[in-house]
């Protein structure tokens, strides 16, 4: 009977290592990251073997995930995924929600909107999708108004009044936190300013609203979106001790969209 149960346990562990996959997943550095970690220890109990690959940028995970280098990617928000579709023509669909990171506004010399001079620099994200987040969160606080119902498609160009005169600086969102010391404030993803040592509830001068339709995604090849992995990383990241994790590390900073 001991050899019995014994020889049964090691074919249930061979059947297990059978089954076992192994994929690459994309994220950006910061909360990105470490929520993934946390998500591959819950896959490897389903079986699933996460290798987690860290991008410096918002452009080369989709790119690395269309070239077939990573199996998913977990780092933007949908309405930055659809607008690189529309450009790039990637095959990409998203299967899940992770988070939602408020956006904030962050400055080394004003402690308040009200306090920028007129003709005040602010720094935004160079890509057009988080570019013009950023722009309607201004927008939100009174710094600038858009014509009515302007989507969330917009630029600088579609601003109708800017009574501060305020100078913006596209630059590369990961560089954001750097231009601190030459700008006047910069409008920051979340990801790169908790990087950068910056929390949105204790360090932003202002921060977006609750209600926001750039809840983040995780995001597959469109051949990929019915394969058993991708269901398991996706009920991976939904697991009851990720949303734990996610309020106990970050305590409000991101929000569960799940």
């Amino acid at each position: 009977m001991k050899k019995f149960i014994i020889a049964a346990a090691i074919a249930a562990f061979a059947a297990g290592s059978a089954f076992a996959e192994d994929i690459k997943v994309g994220v950006t550095p910061g909360e990105h990251a470490q929520i993934m970690e946390k998500v591959a220890e819950v896959a490897k109990t389903k079986g699933l073997n996460i290798e987690i690959v860290e991008f410096s940028d918002y452009v080369v995970p989709n790119q690395a995930l269309a070239d077939g280098d990573i199996q998913a990617n977990s780092f933007q928000h949908q309405p930055y995924l659809d607008n690189q579709i529309a450009d790039r023509k990637f095959d990409l669909v998203s299967i899940g929600t992770t988070i939602t990171t408020p956006m904030g506004v962050y400055s080394k010399k004003v402690k308040s909107l009200d306090e920028l001079k007129d003709g005040a620099t602010v720094a935004i994200p160079n890509d057009p999708t988080n570019g013009g987040r950023a722009l309607l969160v201004l927008a939100s606080k009174g710094l600038i108004k858009f014509k009515e119902n302007p989507g969330i498609k917009v630029t600088v160009a579609d601003i109708v009044e800017n009574p501060k005169n305020i100078e913006f600086a596209e630059i590369d969102a990961a560089q954001l936190p750097r231009s601190l010391e030459d700008v006047d404030a910069a409008v920051i993803n979340t990801n790169y300013a908790m990087e950068a040592g910056l929390h949105p509830k204790t360090d932003a001068i202002a921060i977006e609203g609750e209600k926001s339709p750039y809840a983040n995604v995780i995001v597959v090849r469109a051949a990929d979106k019915d394969a058993p992995w991708a269901k398991t990383l996706v009920e991976s990241y939904h697991d009851e001790s990720i949303r734990k994790f996610i309020n106990e590390q970050f305590k409000g900073a991101l929000i569960p969209s799940w």
